[in-house]
Formats: C-alpha cells, sequence, structure tokens
C-alpha cells in the first residue's frame, strides 16, 4: 500500500485466537488498508500459550487476509502505533461492561499520541465469547471446537492435556 494507506491495530493477548476476535479482525479489513494484529508479550503475565505460539496461530488464523500482517509488542500500545505508522486502533465491544474500560483506555491513548480508537460491536454469535472462558471449559473437558478455529482447538485440547497429565 502507498504512504497513504489507512492503518488499523487490533491489539490482544489472543490466548488463544478465537472466533471472535477473527470476527473483528475480518471486519476491520473493510475499514481499513492494512491492518496489524499486535500481540501482547508481556513476561509477566501468566498465558497458556508462549508468545510465538500466540503469534503462530494468529498468523495462521489470517493468513487467508492478505491486507493483514501480526506482530508482537510489549510496552504502550501507542508507542507501536506511533512506531508502524498506525492511526487507529480497532476493539471489539461485547457488552456495555468492556464499553466502560474500553472508553477510558481510549480516551488515555488518545491523551498520549494522535490516534483514534474505533469500537466494532461483536457479532451477536460471538457476544459471549473470551478467551478466559474457552480455557476453562476446554478445562472442564467442554467442547469449545466451535468456538476457536480447528487448529488451535487442537493445540488447546493437547496442552491442556499435558498440563493436567
Amino acid at each position: 500500500m502507498g504512504p497513504q494507506a489507512r492503518r488499523a491495530v487490533c491489539p490482544g493477548s489472543f490466548d488463544p485466537v478465537t472466533h471472535g476476535h477473527l470476527d473483528i479482525i475480518e471486519r476491520a479489513t473493510s475499514l481499513f488498508d492494512e491492518v496489524v494484529v499486535a500481540v501482547g508479550v508481556n513476561q509477566s503475565k501468566h498465558r497458556l500459550f508462549s508468545d510465538d505460539e500466540r503469534i503462530a496461530m494468529l498468523r495462521r488464523a489470517v493468513e487467508h487476509l492478505p491486507q493483514v500482517s501480526v506482530e508482537g509488542f510489549s510496552g504502550l500500545l501507542t508507542t507501536f502505533c506511533t512506531e508502524h505508522d498506525i492511526s487507529a486502533i480497532v476493539k471489539g465491544l461485547r457488552a456495555v461492561s468492556d464499553f466502560d474500560y474500553e472508553l477510558q483506555m481510549a480516551q488515555m491513548n488518545s491523551s498520549l499520541s494522535p490516534v483514534e480508537t474505533v469500537f466494532v460491536p461483536t457479532s451477536p454469535e460471538w457476544s459471549f465469547l473470551a478467551s478466559s472462558l474457552v480455557k476453562e471449559v476446554a478445562s472442564y473437558g467442554g467442547d469449545v471446537s466451535g468456538l476457536v478455529p480447528d487448529f488451535v482447538n487442537e493445540a488447546l485440547v493437547a496442552r491442556l492435556r499435558d498440563a493436567s497429565g
């Protein structure tokens, strides 16, 4: 894309990536020329999947979207945006409870750099979906295969089996 390409970021921990995340990423591609999925890599946070695993899963999940790239980031999202010439942050909202927190974050981010936050309502079929819920249900043997890509489900089942074994 040329220098005037509109670039946005979809940030998250994606531990693991779900169909809800992919819905927001795909819809962001209709609003922006380029979308960078920024995977939070924070050593102090305990994750089920490593930074490299989460980045690899996302790259595989978005390989059908040529205008989407995936990168790890640590530190402030606004710094990442400045360094990558990104002018917008796309966030999915599941419920009003998400909005309170996300609005504060959007206001803080805009005070730190010239970046706009675009809120995209989650599609109704994914409005309940959260990575933490997927991990919890899967840890009790529940079938989450309809909530995540097939290869993510396989990795999730294997990881939980290894952790309990």
